[in-house]
């Protein structure tokens, strides 16, 4: 009997240098383009924030006695965790196509784990003012999505954490499982970013209002601009991170899911 042979394929890379053989002049343009842009807009949200904190709210703190610079931490914390961090952690499988998949994950997980305590702080300096002034705890539609926009990034860590990165010490036995669960990671995790926008642009809405007043916003005076300009950018950063996660180049999620290590 004739013996056949299985001619064994090529290994696939685990970089995403193969993808990018599959790109285009103008897909290269749109893609540095966004990216770009969308590199600006997460820092400069940051920075803006803290520059309306400084210029117009008096700094921080964390005193008896000036609650309100404690107040401060709030929006900039919430800002850089919900937005920069994690808008950088969802960008990374987009902007480092040369590195290897391993590589990305370990950045996703910094980026995150460097988000997580700016959540935490951030919380807890709102929560121990409140309880400094004596308003009562999560009133607001804008407490009650970002609790649960918190509660979502906790578990979303956690369940990533243990199964993208721990359970490669077994990676072929948990292939089929890691694969089938990075779609429903992949939603979520876009999911938490959109609760963490609306958080945050509820917030600058509510702050604005308690503070400048409905009479005083409406004309809108110098920091009423900045304001709104911190929450336009979170638009911008909001639409750019996720046209470039599912936009260019969407097929990411289904070739990630089919090859997961």
């Amino acid at each position: 009997m004739r013996q056949r042979y299985q001619v064994k394929q090529p290994q696939r890379s685990r970089s995403y240098e193969s993808d990018d053989e599959e790109r285009g002049a103008c897909e290269w343009c749109e893609y540095a383009l966004v990216i770009t842009l969308a590199t600006i807009l997460l820092i400069g949200v940051s920075a803006l924030t803290v520059f309306w904190v400084i210029y117009y709210r008096d700094s921080y703190g964390w005193a008896e006695t000036d609650p309100e610079r404690q107040f401060n931490l709030h929006p900039t914390l919430m800002v850089a965790g919900f937005i920069t961090f994690s808008g950088f952690s969802l960008l990374l499988y987009r902007i480092c196509r040369c590195f290897r998949r391993i590589y990305v994950k370990l950045l996703h997980a910094i980026f995150h784990a460097l988000a997580f305590p700016c959540i935490v702080i951030g919380f807890l300096a709102v929560l121990d003012f409140h309880n400094k002034k004596g308003i009562n705890n999560f009133y607001s539609l804008h407490s009650w999505i970002g609790f649960v926009a918190m509660g979502l990034f906790g578990i979303q860590y956690a369940v990533g954490f243990f199964s993208f990165l721990l359970l490669l010490m077994c990676s072929k036995g948990t292939a089929s499982f890691r694969a089938s669960l990075v779609p429903i990671h992949a939603a979520f995790g876009i999911l938490t970013f959109v609760l963490g926008v609306c958080a945050c642009l509820t917030g600058l809405t509510e702050k604005a209002l308690f503070t400048l007043g409905s009479e005083t916003y409406s004309t809108l005076p110098t920091e009423g601009i900045v304001i709104n300009a911190i929450g336009m950018s979170i638009v911008a950063v909001a639409i750019l991170v996720l046209y470039t996660v599912r936009g260019t180049g969407g097929y990411r999620i289904r070739k990630v899911a089919q090859h997961p290590s």
